[in-house]
């Protein structure tokens, strides 16, 4: 029996389900593209359009179709038993607690975890109705989420480290880092595949357990997606680089990879070619230093002489050991206002084509907006400090970065999706069966919504935390932000076997310091971003909670007549 009386309260939640899974997007969506366009892999244009698919797949194909309405068992549901209204509240306040801190982290910059912002939005809900709170070291209490704080980006930056120092040590500080890049990558891709097929099989909700599936169907899952992957490098992707990279013909893009051997011939069947005079390669570490401010040379110049020399001469070498990279020059950076709205800013406000600048603006300014860049002189300081690689080398990295990106996009919708439909899906049941709901279907309708919004809200402000994740922590590039992606989805992999809550977040920040720390100096490292960062993680619980725990404790003490 639907508890009409409360409808309005089921229409505000919803209202607030589609605010929380915007903001979701805008904030969390990013952590799987940051590093990809930090080191100039993929273009925001380029990822808004992926997260579009990728979270939408994620969330409708694999998305948990049961949701567990008090997340992680944070508190008791014995609270609201014989009260289905109070349930409906409380989920109404936590949602709002949710969608509220995470539009105030994402306008700020602050990259949070949208898991711990729903729990903690939940801990404020439960001390306001009265409800046992899981405090003590459990699966998903209160402890265990602070100590993730610290536990996950230590993981990590551990993992991280490890798997950049087999690039950097095996290939890029070798004699001849492009031939043995061009002999390893395969390798790189193939193992790659396997970690992120295994983190499919195991992060997504609607598969069973390891234990359910068996070790030995995990183990061949892994050894096959491995040898099958390698195997398709070789024939498919070794030909596609070698035609790309060794004989610098522009004319061949990644749509051209089914070609495979055929790209071998000396005048290949070459579909819808590219330009012949195009660029082959990309500067990856063209100067993110866009001001004509001084003083970033003059911090530099405290560098000692040998310091200089030593970059002086790298960069020389760089130059004759790039002969397909162009150089590209410092340039200026435009913004979306003056791309969009200034041509047309002397016509009258009805004008057509003054209209017709306001919707491109609306609809693109959050993907066409400069996310590499910076303008402080201590940034670039610290981008001095990491070292310089071959370009062509650092190409081949940039297919294993955006295969992974998608992957973790992925996963990120199936797994993430519930944070904001659990609490809409606990009042949206309860409210239609007129009893309290602890596991609920999940319309797929919702699922879809929910899918759309994701990929919409890093569409629009993606752009606030792809900044702070990026090139503001680090001088970052393909072979980093590989190596930054794979050591943080190997700890998420790792932590949900051990039962550890951590966030992606918070692991693929510690990825970046752990590979930034593998340049061998502190000073590689803009501490102050972390610091920033690492002060929004322990805002968010008491943010969420407060906010949430405010909204119901009016709601439950509200005079009435």
């Amino acid at each position: 029996m639907a508890l009409t009386k409360y409808g309005w309260i089921l229409a505000l939640i919803s209202i607030l389900f589609c605010v929380s899974s915007f903001m979701n997007g805008a904030n969390d969506v990013a952590n799987s593209y940051a590093t990809s366009v930090a080191a100039r892999t993929l273009t925001m244009p380029q990822v808004g359009f992926l997260s579009m698919i990728t979270e939408f797949v994620g969330a409708v194909a694999l998305g948990s179709r049961v949701t567990n309405t008090i997340k992680n068992g944070i508190i008791s549901i014995d609270r609201f038993e014989g009260n289905p209204g109070s349930l409906i509240l409380a989920m109404a306040s936590a949602e709002f607690g949710s969608a509220t801190w995470l539009s105030i982290a994402t306008s700020l910059g602050y990259p949070v975890s949208t898991t711990q912002t729903i729990v903690g939005a939940l801990i404020g809900v439960g001390i306001a109705a009265d409800s046992p709170v899981t405090w003590e070291w459990d699966d998903g209490s209160v402890s265990q989420v602070a100590a993730s704080w610290a536990i996950a980006p230590l993981l990590a930056g551990c993992f991280a480290a490890i798997v950049f120092s087999t690039a950097k040590f095996g290939i890029l500080e070798r004699k001849d880092p492009f031939k043995l890049g061009m002999m390893l990558i395969p390798f790189y891709v193939a193992f790659t595949c396997a970690v992120l097929a295994l983190f499919i099989v195991v992060e997504v909700p609607n598969a069973p357990s390891l234990e359910e599936f068996g070790a030995g169907k995990a183990v061949g899952i892994i050894l096959g997606v491995f040898f099958g992957m390698l195997a398709l490098a070789f024939i498919f992707f070794r030909p596609y680089l070698q035609r790309r990279l060794v004989k610098g013909d522009s004319r061949i893009k990644f749509y051209h990879l089914p070609l495979g051997p055929l790209l071998l011939k000396e005048d290949p069947p070459v579909y819808f070619p590219a330009k012949s005079d195009g660029v082959v390669v990309i500067d990856y570490y063209e100067n993110a230093y866009n001001s004509q401010n001084s003083s970033a040379d003059s911090i530099i110049d405290s560098r000692t002489g040998s310091e200089k020399d030593a970059v002086t001469a790298e960069s020389s070498a760089l130059e004759k050991a790039n002969p397909l990279v162009v150089p590209t020059g410092r340039k200026r950076i435009v913004t979306p206002e003056e791309r969009f709205l200034a041509p047309t800013k002397h016509l009258p406000v009805a004008h057509p084509s003054r209209l017709w600048s306001f919707t491109k603006y609306f609809l693109l300014q959050g993907v066409t907006r400069e996310c590499v860049s910076h303008e402080d002189p201590r940034l670039h300081a610290t981008h001095a400090r990491a070292k310089v690689y071959d370009n062509r080398v650092e190409h081949l990295f940039t297919y294993c970065q955006v295969l992974s990106a998608i992957l973790m996009s992925i996963a990120h919708g199936s797994n993430d999706v519930a944070n904001a439909i659990g609490p809409w899906a606990a009042a949206y049941s309860t409210y239609r069966a007129g009893e309290v709901a602890t596991k609920v279907p999940t319309p797929v309708w919702a699922l879809v919504i929910a899918g759309f919004l994701l990929g919409a809200g890093f569409w629009f402000f993606g752009f606030k935390i792809i900044r702070a994740l990026g090139n503001r922590i680090t001088q970052m590039s393909p072979s980093r932000g590989f190596s930054t992606e794979l050591g943080a989805a190997i700890t998420v992999l790792l932590a949900s076997r051990l039962g550890l809550p951590v966030s992606t977040t918070q692991c693929l920040a510690g990825a970046t310091v752990g590979v930034a720390l593998m340049n061998f100096d502190v000073r590689a490292v803009n501490w102050r971003q972390i610091l920033f960062i690492f002060s929004g993680w322990i805002l968010t619980l008491p943010c969420a909670g407060l906010l949430g725990g405010l909204v119901m404790a009016m709601a439950l003490n509200t005079p009435h007549l």
